[in-house]
């Protein structure tokens, strides 16, 4: 219980000045980012279960909205009613995204998709936080044209900026090992202790400055039914970067943990974070892996962490603004990037390519989010994902098994050449499920194999990895068949699930007969050794 308080006021010190960061990119008074961060925390540690996700304002989320915002002018409705009404159909889409089950989609996304687009948003935030560490500002928006941008204005950093971003992040490195002692709170509050005696603004280094706060009034976005439509149609986009940043962090950070955690779950627990944010008219939250990471780096053991930050930032938006005010801008931008330290590894994209195993997926997802941004990058993450799904399974490895000597087992006889063959029978076995996609390909290799030699008189094939069958693969292991037939060689069906015979009964029931279908591979040998 200790550690989790300890963890949530020290995530609360990088949550409220960023929040406040996030509603000036939205363009909206710092107010609806500090109720949004406050609502999120309270819903999500109601709702949800990762001990470490950090429901509140996103940076890319803002963006959206400020998008959003700026498409809407003059069609009615001021900027916090408009933000009410996109994050309130956020939630809706949340809502219906669970109760529909449709979590499962985000099992198209593969864990080296995941940990290759989880780098790539380590290096995004981090990157963004140069420019208040170096001094450099008006920089462009992209990630790597931000970094060129700073790269080539090396000799306008500012030393004293530079030397405190720092001397910050070393500190919170150095305290982390070893010790469970809170370091970004320390750092925090070093940092606001040196803002408060020294006049650092007129040594060039930025403070976060006061935040004016006006607490908004629950009410419901009064809209016409055709602002409505206009802000449902643009609030998917803000779903869907939600949905994308939200589950890359929690699901990123169970992995590391082993923790489990149920994508549906999230979903609704999500939506009742934005529909709470929004009936108080705040921005839309999510996630962020930030402050997700920020308190698995500060040791949260529960949700309490949430709860405790909740009620530091309610404390410190009431009373403490004049502290925060104080806080260097470089020691702000050295919280964050050190929040970030386990997710910038590179190790888990090193293991993959060591494994010569989907390296080139995860190197595809980080350089997608640093060229094309956090939603495009994601969207093209999830379609690496799908192809090499359709790569995989449109394969044509088919093996030809054998029987293990002593034994009634059958193995790839490739992998296992002790295993015994037959000179006029062919054990076949695909490598991978039949269906519209490679039947038609695979089925004709088969018939081709059985052609080639002319000795084989029967030929079973094992549709051990095919608990289904779509219609294309019906049709094509009819033809299969009937070519078969015409050289001269004999047909058995192995390993035949249920579904299939069904489907077989119905559509070729010369196959579905028991003389030629079997559960089992020896069953369809001992059939084939009678004839």
């Amino acid at each position: 219980m200790i550690r989790d308080i300890t963890a949530g006021i020290a995530v609360a010190g990088l949550l409220l000045p960023s929040a406040i960061a996030y509603a000036a990119i939205a363009g909206l008074p710092p107010s609806h980012a500090i109720i949004a961060t406050i609502a999120g925390l309270a819903a999500y540690a109601a709702l949800g279960r990762s001990r470490f996700a950090m429901v509140a304002p996103t940076s890319s989320s803002a963006a959206i909205l400020a998008g959003l915002l700026l498409s809407q002018q003059g069609q009615g409705g001021d900027a916090a009613t408009i933000t009410a009404a996109a994050v309130l159909a956020a939630g809706l889409c949340f809502m219906a995204a669970g109760a529909a089950q449709l979590g499962a989609l985000a099992g198209f996304i593969s864990r080296p998709v995941l940990r290759g687009f989880t780098l790539g948003i380590a290096i995004t935030i981090s990157v963004k936080q140069l420019p208040a560490i170096t001094g450099i500002t008006n920089g462009p928006h992209g990630t790597l044209p931000l970094l060129l941008h700073i790269i080539l204005a090396l000799p306008r950093w500012h030393f004293a900026a530079l030397l405190l971003g720092a001397a910050a992040l070393a500190a919170i490195l150095f305290l982390r090992r070893g010790s469970t002692l809170p370091a970004p709170a320390i750092i925090l509050a070093a940092g606001v202790a040196l803002g408060a005696i020294f006049h650092l603004p007129a040594h060039g280094i930025a403070l976060v400055g006061t935040m004016p706060l006006q607490w908004p009034h629950p009410a419901w976005p009064s809209l016409s039914p055709a602002s409505w439509s206009s802000v449902g149609a643009l609030a998917l986009p803000l779903f869907l970067i939600l949905f994308a940043e939200s589950w890359s962090s929690i699901r990123g950070l169970a992995l590391l943990h082993g923790d489990q955690v149920s994508v549906n779950r999230e979903l609704l627990a999500l939506s009742g974070a934005n529909l709470l944010s929004g009936a108080l008219q705040g921005m839309p939250v999510g996630a962020g892996f930030s402050a997700s990471a920020a308190a698995e780096a500060a040791g949260a053991q529960s949700r309490v962490t949430s709860l405790a930050a909740m009620g530091t930032i309610l404390a410190l938006a009431l009373w403490g603004r004049p502290l925060i005010a104080l806080l260097p801008m470089p020691v702000l931008g050295a919280i964050v990037i050190a929040s970030l330290t386990q997710a910038l590894t590179p190790a888990p994209l090193l293991r993959l390519w060591r494994l010569q195993r989907d390296g080139y997926i995860a190197a595809a997802a980080v350089l997608a989010v640093l060229l094309l941004g956090v939603l495009d990058g994601m969207l093209l993450a999830v379609a690496l994902s799908v192809l090499a799904l359709l790569q995989r399974l449109a394969g044509t490895h088919i093996a030809e098994l054998g029987r293990l000597p002593g034994t009634t087992n059958f193995a790839d006889h490739a992998l296992h050449p002790e295993a015994e063959t037959w000179p006029n029978l062919l054990i076949l076995r695909p490598a991978e499920p039949l269906f519209f996609a490679n039947a038609e390909r695979i089925l004709s290799i088969v018939a081709s194999r059985a052609a080639a030699d002319k000795s084989i008189t029967q030929l079973i094939l094992s549709l051990e990895e095919s608990p289904d069958l779509d219609s294309t693969a019906l049709d094509a292991l009819a033809e299969c068949d009937a070519t078969l037939q015409k050289s001269g060689c004999r047909l058995l069906l192995a390993r035949v699930k249920d579904q299939v015979h069904a489907l077989l009964t119905q559509t070729a029931p010369e196959l579905a007969d028991k003389s030629r279908c079997f559960r089992s591979v020896v069953d369809a040998y001992n059939a084939a050794a009678r004839e």
